[in-house]
């Protein structure tokens, strides 16, 4: 009977003579096994554990032998495997085996019968993404919860929406707030949808054509926690399209926030003046005391672009690449997923601060809604119902009406009635009531309270909004509850399991 202790000194393979040398190790191995040994340990234990129920289920080891891999395994720390290049190649996957393997009480020679790294570390990095995903949706459950509460406490606020950079007509921070509260439900959806898509456990499907044993790949999935298992052995450890969805939705999820992001910072700037920050989310310039920057703004538009190229960076990992297994895929191309994920949570996280900080300027925002002609649009449409002129000849009566009124300096609310008639007569038209027309046209309040459809800036259709939006996040928050739950209780069950 051979030792554990030379069982665990024998070497790992018989077709290469040589340990990696100090470049592979110093440049590529090392800091690989560092990454996982911080990043994925957790999950090689868990698939370590799981295997080993497994052998037990088969026969291939006693109930003994799983119970004391179970205890050995739960033993594992980052601190106690390290990368040796002589004694593991520098492989986490080696360096669990050799620590296992020294620490037997007597040689387990069927352990790791049948197995393969391939599924192995697929696996791993699948329930590393998985877990990251969750915690991400808690992030953006987060943020929109932020986003829905500030939308809910401005819908009244009159502030000038703009089209094309130009003042057009009158919202609320309300109603602004109600679409970006929309785009995250969108995200949270989509990225559901992506969760349930990639939720297939590859364990079981060994180095690309399946395994000897008769391993029972749908039990080995549901003690990991998947939905079911994926189906075909090669996709199972060939693909990582599991990583490029996930970045795919975070690159989407950017270019909103990016563009929501350039009218806060547009807002904050000296020529709108319509929001304020806190001192303490703001900077200074080294050279103009007079200012007052939000460079927290800057940071986060930055950021968003690094979610694109992250994204980008995998799909160019994997792009011509075999489909098959290979450290191209598995390693490479995934080498900014975590980025991806620390990234776009970096992004909720200052976001959320600033709308929950932010202090919209009223009285600055109606200033501008009553020194600009935002209720030309209105004009017009009254031109046409009211007094029967054609709806074209109406934008044309409107639109000149403007520009005259403007010439004589006149703002908005000290309406011209005569000069409005003047102007209709020049082109065949005598008004009834052009005084009534322009009271309504350019008053702020019935510019909001005008709009009757669904989903507009009226107060009462953004409240509508908010309440289905709400009840959107409840459903979402539901739905993400029950698969963190189906996880968390799978990781309990696989050690109630083992006896631990």
């Amino acid at each position: 009977m051979t030792s554990s202790a030379e069982h665990s000194s024998a070497p790992i393979s018989g077709r290469i003579s040589s340990a990696p040398s100090a470049l592979l190790h110093d440049e590529i191995l090392a800091p690989q096994f560092h990454y996982e040994a911080e990043h994925l340990l957790p999950w090689y234990l868990a698939i370590e554990k799981v295997l080993a129920l497994e052998y037990g289920r088969m026969g291939i080891l006693s109930r003994a032998h799983v119970e004391e891999l179970g205890r050995l395994l739960a033993d594992v720390t980052a601190e106690r495997i390290q990368a040796s290049p002589a004694d593991n190649m520098s492989d986490i996957a080696f360096a669990l085996e050799r620590f296992v393997e020294r620490h037997l009480s007597t040689p387990v020679p069927a352990w790791h019968v049948d197995r393969s790294r391939n599924d192995f570390q697929s696996c791993a990095q699948l329930l590393f993404a998985r877990e990251h995903l969750l915690r991400t949706a808690e992030h953006l459950l987060e943020f929109a919860g932020t986003v829905h509460r500030v939308a809910s406490a401005t819908l009244g606020m009159a502030m000038p929406g703009y089209t094309h950079l130009q003042t057009a007509q009158v919202i609320t921070p309300g109603f602004y707030l109600a679409a970006l509260c929309e785009q995250v439900i969108h995200s949270l959806t989509r990225l559901l949808s992506t969760y349930d898509g990639i939720d297939l456990g590859p364990l079981g499907a060994g180095a690309m054509a399946g395994q000897e044993l008769p391993w029972d790949r749908a039990r080995m999935a549901e003690l990991l926690g998947f939905r079911a298992v994926r189906p075909h052995a090669l996709a199972a450890v060939a693909s990582r399209d599991w990583s490029v969805e996930i970045t795919a939705e975070f690159s989407v999820l950017s270019v909103p926030l990016s563009r929501f992001a350039t009218d806060l910072m547009s807002w904050g700037s000296s020529e709108y003046g319509f929001i304020d920050l806190p001192d303490d989310l703001c900077g200074i310039s080294s050279a103009m005391p007079q200012k007052k920057n939000f460079p927290v703004l800057e940071r986060i538009r930055g950021r968003t672009a690094h979610l694109s190229a992250f994204h980008l960076d995998l799909v160019l990992g994997q792009r011509n690449t075999p489909y098959s297994n290979s450290v191209e895929v598995s390693k490479e191309a995934g080498a900014h997923l975590l980025s991806a994920f620390t990234t776009v949570r970096s992004v909720l996280r200052l976001l959320g601060t600033v709308l929950d900080h932010l202090r919209f300027r009223e009285e600055r925002m109606r200033e501008v809604c009553e020194r600009e002609y935002l209720g030309g649009f209105t004009l017009a449409n009254l031109l046409t119902l009211d007094e029967n002129v054609p709806w074209r000849r109406a934008q044309v009566i409107a639109g000149q009406y403007v520009v005259a009124a403007s010439g004589r300096g006149l703002p908005p609310r000290e309406t011209a009635p005569d000069l409005l008639r003047e102007v209709a007569l020049a082109h065949g038209f005598a008004l009834a009531e052009p005084a009534r027309a322009l009271a309504v046209a350019f008053d702020v309040e019935e510019s909001l309270r005008r709009k009757r459809s669904a989903g507009s800036a009226h107060p009462d259709a953004v409240r509508e909004l908010l309440a289905g939006h709400a009840a959107h996040l409840d459903e979402q928050r539901a739905e993400w509850r029950r698969r963190d739950e189906r996880v968390r209780g799978a990781l309990t069950d696989i050690d109630r399991q083992l006896g631990l």
